[in-house]
């Protein structure tokens, strides 16, 4: 008798999680590199190999509510490099967030040997690149996402905007980056990758508003980007206990914008040499990419733009531009080798060039243009930093004479 009743409050308790389970797995955006591996068998094993790290980080984490719903894992020394990230929404139970990875795992495999993919559903985000790319917030192609999900009241628009304005104040402001919260008949969630910074989430949270403002009234409204989500509706899609009270991060005087203004106005001059540099590539380039393109992801994987780093960051990495690091001097300044804090190694260029308004006016868009230029013998520009007169370009490190050629203006053999 005993164990008949064990059976049945099993089977109970079996079904009841099997009802209340909900793993939100509508698809929202999806894409692939345009880029594929060489070696397509390395890749596959590598690829499994960094998604069962994956599921077992989060699996590992399930007793800690709070934590089972972020994971990284990195294979960088395997023939074919893999990063790759994985997102639950914070309100998910530890069970639906393996779910949605179930259902994520199976959607970014048909990128087949693409080297990078992501896929974004309402409940999590998975994604994986050749290169570290987890300090990344808003990219090419972030995008609003609306349905015809209808609300009971005219006023539904200005209400659901008044909370998403809310929340991307706040959001940055909280820890883990995430924030649930219920007003006038509106429900909204705003998330950050656990792995950007106060300011990259402000930024990204920031496009994010203006992206789901392109939503219809009475609508559900999502917007999605490399490094945040955002989601409103008339209907509830978390559970009650999740809320915030978003008064409390909305007090402080910092502004929504800072991130925004910050990634405007960080930058300096050189947009004569970087015009130098895109004139004398096209002229170099001779030979068309080679791979077919496989897709499209949120705009192109790898064409994701520079980034604006930290000033102290750079020189941290570099020692405090120590002679130590010195590699040597070029036509518009010095440059030293770095090593950021994720381990990755860069060549820091210090440019040695008077600003000008127009050319603050520029440089900001000639570095995203360059920085999205590849070629076989070139080192690739990541992005920039400014403090003052002290201006400094941030490029992809090469062991080989390749970074000579590319730094110190000897492009030619």
């Amino acid at each position: 008798m005993h164990r008949f009743y064990c059976f049945v409050v099993a089977v109970v308790l079996l079904w009841e999680s099997w009802v209340t389970a909900d793993p939100q797995t509508t698809l929202l955006n999806s894409g692939c590199s345009q880029y594929n591996v060489s070696d397509t068998s390395a890749f596959v094993a590598t690829l499994n190999e960094t998604l069962a790290d994956l599921r077992s980080a989060l699996s590992s984490k399930a007793a800690d509510s709070s934590a089972a719903r972020f994971a990284t894992a990195q294979r960088p020394r395997a023939a074919e490099p893999i990063y790759a990230l994985f997102q639950c929404r914070a309100y998910l139970s530890s069970a639906d967030c393996l779910a949605c990875l179930s259902v994520a795992e199976v959607g970014i495999r048909r990128c087949g040997n693409a080297k990078g993919a992501r896929v974004i559903y309402d409940g999590c985000i998975l994604r994986y690149e050749g290169s570290v790319f987890f300090d990344q917030t808003t990219q090419i192609g972030n995008a609003g996402v609306c349905n015809g999900s209808a609300a009971s009241d005219a006023g539904f628009s200005e209400a659901a905007q008044a909370l998403v304005r809310d929340l991307t104040i706040a959001t940055p402001r909280i820890s883990g980056f995430f924030a649930a919260a219920e007003r006038d008949g509106v429900f909204a969630v705003a998330q950050c990758v656990e792995t950007v910074n106060e300011e990259g989430c402000a930024q990204c949270l920031t496009v994010a508003d203006a992206n789901i403002e392109g939503c219809p009234p009475d609508t559900d409204g999502r917007a999605v980007d490399a490094g945040c989500f955002m989601r409103y509706s008339s209907k509830s899609f978390f559970p009650a206990n999740q809320t915030v009270d978003l008064s409390q991060f909305l007090s402080s005087g910092k502004s929504n914008k800072k991130g925004a203004i910050i990634g405007g106005v960080v930058g300096g001059v050189c947009g004569l040499l970087l015009l130098a540099i895109i004139a004398l590539l096209w002229i170099k380039r001779s030979r068309k990419r080679r791979g077919g393109r496989t897709g499209d992801l949120l705009g192109a994987t790898e064409l994701r733009g520079p980034l604006n780093f930290h000033y102290k960051d750079l020189k941290a990495a570099t020692n405090n531009f120590s002679e130590k690091n010195k590699l040597g001097e070029g036509g518009f300044g010095d440059v030293y080798k770095g090593t950021l804090k994720n381990g990755k190694t860069v060549a820091v260029k210090r440019l040695a060039i008077a600003q000008t308004s127009r050319a603050k006016a520029d440089f900001q868009s000639e570095v995203k243009l360059i920085s999205n230029v590849h070629h076989r013998n070139l080192v690739r520009l990541l992005g920039c930093s400014s403090k003052g007169q002290d201006l400094l370009l941030v490029y992809e490190y090469m062991a080989n004479s390749s970074l000579n050629k590319f730094i110190f203006g000897n492009f030619f053999p």
